[in-house]
């Protein structure tokens, strides 16, 4: 966990309300991980480009947050 990722704790509560994954396409990739890159990003205010490859792709982390911004998430 690198400094700023969510805790346990915190990562329970949020998870009971975020929506339910999609059931096509490969399987996803880790939930807490595409939103910590998420929250990364958020604090930094830089690039997608430049979010650390410890949480995926920047592609897939952006279509997750677009994903979420457009359905109200």
């Amino acid at each position: 966990m690198a400094r700023g990722d969510l805790s346990d704790e915190q990562w329970q509560c949020l998870e009971a309300v975020l929506p339910a994954l999609p059931v096509m396409g490969r399987k996803p990739r880790d939930r807490r991980q595409v939103f910590d890159g998420i929250w990364w990003r958020a604090r930094t205010g830089s690039p997608w480009r430049d979010v650390p490859e410890r949480y995926g792709p920047w592609e897939t982390l952006y279509s997750v947050f677009r994903r979420w911004q457009i359905d109200g998430t």
